[in-house]
């Protein structure tokens, strides 16, 4: 029986069957090979083959049908249905078997010639009418069932006879009605049925592996509407063959594929095809390809497409090198347009299909190598991120993510712009789009990759219109006023002006606006803004454009202003930008010319240089600033000669102007200097030294004029710089200023009543003089230490023996004035001149300091101390003291200046002694400080202390260099009378302190170290991270070898030579001060605290992690002499030696065994040393975070995973070693008071880092802490906890709430993902979470009753505070409570009924201080009891919409005490009443019901 199938209306066949209006023929199949036989070799002769024609038109005469028609095609009936009809029955029947072979063979016949056979095959006329056109013959025949197979076969066996004929033989295309060969196929599309579709498919097939290239590709494309869908795996497979032999049928074989109705495994094999031609397929196909498998993608094959697409599309590689052959060419080159043709293609599909989108961005999320990262995901993501705005977040992470682990590089962008500017044009606008983000991230990786992407950007793109948008999106980050945002913009900035300077002019109206906001710019972008318009105005002055030269005179014209106004605001500003463009102009490796009409550049420079210069001679700070930035450009760019000389003679003018001359080392007259007697001091070169620095004269002849000693540093400092370029890094000429004696007040004036003897004015120019003495051995250090810490290679072995000597003294020198002037100044307070100007933040607050603003301030003070007398003017001169500056003149304090004014210090400065109050006491008046020090008794100068008085004042001082640092690295015992480790400690004392601020500046800022974030220490302004690790790295050893011996000295109690000080002392040329203290004791805590300090700063600075090396180093340091092996109980894998995590072990390990002798000796030592414990942990944390952005799980990830818990708990038992230890009464220094913070910190490390935090609160909330008396008794340690007392439960009281609000907190967490929708949660899960909840509630509960014992309105407070926050937090696990209360009801009902104990009293609380009007806990009422009284409903929810036996009530409560007691009030004459006026006294706005202020704890049964 033969299958019939109806047509369908779309190009795919379908394939259901299809029922004739007649019965099918009982006749057997004819076979191909009986038809070829019978037309091929018994081919009929000429008279048969007539007479068989003739049947042929005789039938379809007969059915209705003129085959001959001499005006045309044959004529055919009105209704042709019937004449299929006819025909049919008549070739069906069996009897008419040789009629049906007779017409066909007829058939045959008359189609042999071309005539004919086109006549048959054209549209025929309906009953003669020539304008009604309908069907071909052929088409009616191949309709009739019975002989549709055999005309099938004999038309295809035609075809090969018309590939080559063409009647046009000029080239030119044809009709179709000319075209046999189409005309052909084209009747066998859309046919209504097949008789025999696998017969013909076959038939098709082997004529198709025939047929011309055209031909075959038209065929190809019309198969889904010439076959059935019962052949498409034969088509498939032969297409396939197809494929294999010739890819240049790709477009109409996908084009098949898509319309093919093609099962499942058919579609996965088609795919595959598809992909296995990706990597050989010509590029002009590609479009097509990707069209066709990212339009097929499902669900299920999706990610294997994206994968492949990937892995074997490398359309950007291929094509750059042919961009660059053609890019001589005009217009677009071919290749352009295909790659433009594949990333259209891409986008039209991805547009198409959002699977594609999230796919991409899941692959592109798995991928962890960044070998496995191509330049097609550039593309893709900048496709997506074309898409729409839904995934251009997405987008934007995860190309931030990838460039922050380097798996995106540079180079890879670099291959998507270079070279493609037409390609790319229509992406522009997307690609400056990440670059605003990029720019913008906090990330450094990626704001680096951001400027990239501009600098690229601009290079490519030379037109007018997309620079200016490249500009207009810098100009716009610059004006963000992040500063992290600012400042990349401006680096890029740069960048583009120094390279395309000359292309930037005439752009520049786009960014000279920067110009009109000079003054809210930092210093460090007010650099960066003026290099970017120096590096303008060189190129302008080169450019014979008019315009270019109107930008460098206004430039020039901006800066001169600046440096000539009086504001030293705007002439910090001025001389900023003098010498960025003497850096650019007067740059000796410049080749640039000018015209002739025009100075040069060096001349321009130098004239700068001289009008900034005589612009600041008569102010000091100005001039401080201006050696100090000179100084800077010195360091990193060769001036031309005549600068330099120019440069050389103004130094040269230092020797008149600081330095006198001795006799044999002797002053040759002994004057008095405001009645002040002068001698020689710290002379380190003995009778030979021919000069001395004249500090003590010039301090008293400047005290009421700007002193030249305020630019001493700086000068020097400069004069240093030139002697080392001119010299290839020596300073050897100036070698005699490092031992030369210094000109200072007689050493008498440093006794009891010597200084006493001295009136105010004296005192002054005494402590003027130390301070300048001070600054002044710093910048030698400075200076000096250069020449011996490899920096420069141009001195002698001996010659740095004989510095590093001299420097130690130096070093000596400067402890010792440095802690006389600290002395001193709290006998005299006075406010030291600064000797750098603050450049970090510009500003009114910071650049008013003029010269000697001490002494106005000393005659304001003194004025104030007599008016202050009175109560009425206290306040209104307390406001007038803030708002007024040194010159009288009223101004807005800044937040620096309120810090300044209270004394902020550094934070290992906080912990000694409140720095507000100290400051204060320096602030008083000098009648005061006259009249409460007339005594006789001498002044202690105490060595090792903290130089508090200074500390308030230290950001006035010159830095030291971290060059300085080099002194710890020195070997020690140098002429020594004897091997003693202690004699030297104070020297690295000083060093370590200054080390210890200079890690707070680069350590994230905290609300504790505000100061850092305000402003930047000298020198370290424009240093990175990275760059100060490099510096300090070789440190690390020497940090540990001090260590070494104080905790030697610690633990052994090791005897220190006095002689061996004093012999050191003398030496460095320090006078014999009477009073002079060193305590060795303190000495050695301190260097113990901070060296652990710096250790743990060093050890969690930003991004050392990332600083292998370095870190590596750091933890080498600090290895004991062997890790015991219980260090690696319980991590899996054991660490290899060597690694990272054996380091890390190995350092956690010595600062261990480092706390058994810290806790013998003082708590101090013993707590930093657990918080240095803690640092290890913390870094360790982070270097397991860093991993897992980069490789994810690695063989490392794993081990230290093991590290981390096993170091964790190591760091809890630690911390509980320190608070369960007996400390004795010596070792406490000054008793718990002043230890909260200390004990607060520790007991949060024992908490967060036991085993089972949860059972450990309990533990402590329930058991230990009600033990604490409520008064102050003789304390016993009963409980286990000597820290635990009454001057410390207070903050155990706080630590352990919240702790326990934390624990809340992660379980509410825990409960979120438990409430997800996913399989049922586990009946054990829910269990263990609700044993996790009461232990919450019992320690809420214990903590709220102990309030009972102990009457402390602060403790009150937080007990009110605390458990409005938990009972706040507890509301959220409800909805899981009631989830799962069928199964859990007792556990849940025995949680209500428990936290109601708390409630309840809290409510005594807040009734018992609003009536005692306790305003501390009074404010947090109204929070507290709104979350109370949530609570109260939410469990009335509970217990109503669950079916449980429980009962439920309200009712008044009644007002009780703490103790239980009913409270007689008024509320129970008028219960109501009273009610609502205590409701509107406790919410805000009487919102709340009157009933529930005395209805928040009810009963539940």
């Amino acid at each position: 029986m033969v299958q019939l199938h109806h047509p369908a209306s779309s190009r795919k066949r379908p394939s259901s069957a299809f029922i004739p209006p007649f019965p099918p023929p009982k006749i057997p199949k004819p076979t191909t090979a009986t038809t070829n036989n019978s037309d091929n070799s018994q081919r009929p002769s000429g008279d048969d083959s007539e007479t068989l024609i003739e049947k042929m038109v005789s039938v379809l005469a007969d059915a209705g049908c003129t085959l001959v028609n001499p005006t045309g095609p044959p004529c055919l009936p009105s209704e042709p249905l019937k004449l299929r009809r006819h025909l049919h029955r008549l070739f069906s029947s069996s009897d008419n078997a040789s009629l049906r072979s007779d017409f066909l063979s007829g058939f045959s016949s008359y189609i042999q010639s071309p005539k004919n056979l086109r006549r048959v095959l054209i549209s025929s006329s309906r009953d003669g009418s020539v304008s009604t056109k309908g069907d071909s013959l052929v088409r009616h025949l191949l309709l009739v069932p019975s002989i549709q197979l055999d005309l099938q076969n004999m038309l295809l066996e035609k075809l090969p006879e018309y590939f080559d004929v063409n009647p046009y033989p000029s080239g030119t295309s044809c009709s179709l009605d000319d075209d046999v060969a189409r005309l052909i196929l084209n009747h066998f599309r859309w046919l209504d049925f097949l008789t025999d579709s696998n017969a013909f498919t076959d038939k098709l097939m082997q004529v198709l592996s025939i047929c011309p290239l055209d031909l075959k590709k038209e065929i190809i494309g019309s198969l889904p509407e010439i076959i059935g869908d019962q052949n498409n795996k034969a088509v498939v497979d032969s297409l396939e063959r197809m494929l294999q032999e010739d890819l240049a049928i790709i477009v109409p074989v996908l084009d098949s594929f898509s319309n093919l109705n093609l099962d499942d495994q058919l579609q996965e094999q088609v795919i595959t095809i598809a992909l296995s031609c990706i990597r050989t397929i010509d590029a002009e196909h590609m479009p097509y390809l990707l069209r066709f498998l990212l339009l097929s993608a499902t669900t299920a094959n999706v990610r294997r497409i994206i994968f492949q697409m990937r892995e074997q599309l490398k359309f950007i590689g291929v094509s750059n090198s042919r961009a660059m052959q053609h890019s001589k060419l005009k217009g677009k080159s071919p290749v352009d347009n295909t790659e433009a043709s594949i990333l259209d293609a891409l986008r039209s599909s991805l547009r198409f299909k959002n699977i594609l989108c999230q796919e991409i961005l899941k692959e592109l999320k798995t991928l962890e190598n960044p070998r496995d990262h191509k330049v097609i995901d550039i593309w893709l993501l900048m496709l997506i991120y074309m898409n729409g705005e839904s995934l251009q977040k997405s987008v934007e992470k995860m190309l931030k993510k990838k460039i922050i682990e380097g798996c995106i590089q540079e180079v890879m962008f670099d291959q998507c712009i270079h070279g493609n500017k037409e390609l790319v044009q229509d992406y522009f606008p997307s690609f400056l789009s990440l670059s605003e983000y990029l720019l913008a991230c906090k990330e450094q990786k990626a704001r680096g990759f951001g400027i990239h992407m501009y600098t690229c950007l601009f290079e490519e793109f030379i037109d007018t219109y997309s620079r200016q948008e490249v500009l207009g999106a810098l100009v716009a980050h610059v004006g963000s006023g992040i500063n992290f945002e600012v400042n990349s913009a401006l680096d890029t900035m740069i960048l583009l002006a120094s390279k395309y300077s000359e292309k930037l002019i005439p752009l520049s109206s786009h960014i000279n606006g920067i110009l009109d906001y000079l003054e809210v710019f930092s210093v460090e972008n007010l650099h960066k803004v003026y290099e970017v318009f120096s590096h303008l105005a060189l190129a302008a002055r080169s450019s014979e454009d008019s315009f270019g030269s109107s930008i460098a005179n206004e430039l020039l014209m901006i800066v001169r202003k600046q440096v000539s106004n009086p504001d030293l605001k705007f002439k910090k500003m001025g001389l900023i930008g003098t010498l960025k463009i003497v850096s650019c102009l007067g740059d000796a490796n410049n080749t640039t010319h000018t015209s002739l009409t025009q100075k040069s550049n060096s001349e321009e420079a130098l004239e700068l240089l001289k009008t900034s210069l005589d612009s600041c001679k008569q102010l000091s700070l100005p001039l401080v600033m201006f050696y100090d930035e000179l100084v800077t450009l010195l360091n990193y760019r060769t001036l031309q000669p005549p600068i330099m000389e120019w440069i050389g003679k103004h130094v040269g003018e230092f020797e008149s102007i600081f330095l006198s001359d001795l006799e044999g080392g002797k002053l040759p007259a002994k004057d008095l200097y405001c009645g002040l007697e002068g001698e020689l001091w710290m002379n380190l070169d003995g009778d030979i030294s021919p000069i001395c620095l004249n500090i003590l004269p010039l301090a008293s002849s400047s005290l009421q004029s700007a002193s030249s000693l305020q630019i001493l540093p700086a000068n020097f400092l400069l004069l240093s710089v030139v002697e080392r370029l001119a010299n290839q890094g020596s300073l050897g000429g100036i070698d005699a200023l490092l031992g030369c004696p210094l000109h200072l007040p007689s050493s008498k004036y440093f006794s009891g009543a010597g200084w006493q003897s001295l009136i105010g004015k004296q005192k002054q120019i005494v402590c003027l003089s130390l301070y300048y003495a001070a600054n002044w051995i710093r910048e030698l250090l400075n200076a000096f230490c250069t020449q011996v810490s490899g920096k420069f290679e141009c001195t002698s072995q001996a010659t740095k023996e004989e510095i590093i000597g001299k420097l130690l003294k130096r070093l000596r020198n400067l402890v010792f004035l440095e802690s006389l002037l600290n002395s001193y100044l709290k006998q005299c307070p006075l406010s030291l001149p600064e000797l750098h100007l603050h450049v970090e933040h510009p500003g009114p607050a910071l650049l008013n300091h003029l010269t000697h603003v001490g002494n106005v301030e000393k005659k304001n003070e003194h004025k104030k101390t007599h008016e202050s007398s009175s109560p009425n003017n206290k306040r209104k001169h307390k406001k007038a003291s803030m708002n007024s500056d040194a010159d009288g003149k009223l101004k807005q304090p800044t937040i620096l200046d309120v810090l300044r004014k209270a004394g902020a210090v550094t934070s290992q400065e906080a912990s000694n002694e409140d720095s507000s109050g100290q400051l204060s006491k320096g602030r008083t008046s000098e009648s005061t400080g006259h009249h409460a020090r007339d005594s006789n008794e001498p002044v202690t100068v105490e060595v090792s202390a903290v130089a508090k008085a200074l500390e308030a004042q230290r950001f006035k001082f010159r830095p030291l260099l971290v060059d300085c640092f080099s002194i710890l690295t020195f070997s020690k015992n140098r002429d020594s009378c004897c091997p003693d480790p202690a004699a030297e400690l104070p020297l690295h004392l000083y060093l370590l302190r200054d080390l210890h601020s200079k890690l707070d500046y680069f350590t994230p800022a905290s609300k504790q170290n505000l100061v850092r974030c305000l402003s930047a220490p000298p020198g370290l302004s424009s240093m990175t991270v990275n760059e100060f690790l490099g510096k300090i790295r070789l440190l690390f050893p020497s940090l540990k070898k001090h260590f070494d011996g104080v905790v030697y000295i610690l633990k052994e109690g090791a005897e220190t030579c006095p002689e061996h000080w004093n012999f050191q002392w003398a030496s460095a040329g320090n006078p014999d001060i009477p009073d002079l203290v060193l305590s060795n004791s303190s000495v050695f805590t301190s260097v113990f605290k901070e060296i652990l300090c710096c250790f743990s700063k060093i050890l969690n600075l930003p991004d050392i992690q990332t600083e292998k090396s370095v870190l590596s180093d750091l933890l080498e340091a600090f290895q004991p002499i062997r890790i015991p092996d219980c260090i690696f109980s319980g991590i899996q894998p054991i660490p290899s030696p060597g690694s990272i995590e054996y380091l890390y072990c190995g350092a956690f390990s010595f600062v261990e065994d480092i706390l058994d002798t810290a806790c013998s000796f003082s708590f101090f030592l013993a707590s930093e040393a657990v918080l240095t414990l803690e640092s290890v942990v913390t870094s360790v944390q982070k270097f397991f975070d860093k991993l897992m952005e980069g490789n994810a799980k690695t063989v490392r990830t794993g081990c230290v995973l093991g590290v981390l818990p096993a170091l964790r708990i190591r760091l809890g038992t630690s911390a509980q070693k320190l608070l369960s230890h007996n400390w004795e009464g010596e070792n406490l220094e000054n008793g718990w008071k002043s230890k909260g913070e200390i004990v607060q910190k520790i007991l949060h490390i024992y908490l967060e880092n036991s085993e089972s935090t949860s059972n450990l609160l309990e533990e402590l909330a329930c058991s230990i802490l009600p033990q604490v008396p409520c008064k102050t008794t003789v304390e016993n340690d009963c409980h286990g906890f000597p820290t635990l007392c009454s001057a410390t439960f207070v903050v155990w009281y706080r630590v352990l709430h919240e702790e326990n609000l934390a624990i809340l907190t992660k379980l509410v967490k825990e409960v979120g993902v438990l409430e997800k929708p996913r399989a049922g949660v586990q009946h054990e899960t829910v269990e263990k979470l609700l044993i996790k909840l009461r232990h919450s509630v019992n320690v809420v509960v214990s903590l709220v009753n102990m309030c009972k014992t102990h009457d402390k309105v602060t403790v009150h407070a937080m007990a009110v505070k605390y458990g409005g926050k938990f009972v706040d937090s507890f509301l959220k696990v409800f909805d899981f409570l009631q989830t799962h209360f069928q199964v859990h009801s007792e556990p849940v009902i025995q949680l209500v009924k428990e936290l109601q104990k708390a409630t309840r009293t809290i409510q005594a609380l807040c009734s018992e201080a609003k009536g005692l009007k306790q305003t501390v806990i009074t404010t947090k009422i109204p929070s507290t009891k709104r979350s109370m009284e949530r609570f109260l409903f939410r469990v009335k929810a509970l217990l109503h919409t669950t079916s449980s036996g429980c009962t439920f009530w309200m009712g008044n409560l009644k007002h009780k005490d703490l103790t239980g007691q009913v409270v007689s009030s008024q509320a129970y004459v008028d219960d109501q009443n009273e009610n609502v006026d205590e409701d509107l006294m406790e919410t805000v706005g009487g919102d709340q019901p009157t009933s529930v202020t005395s209805d928040e704890d009810r009963e539940v049964e």
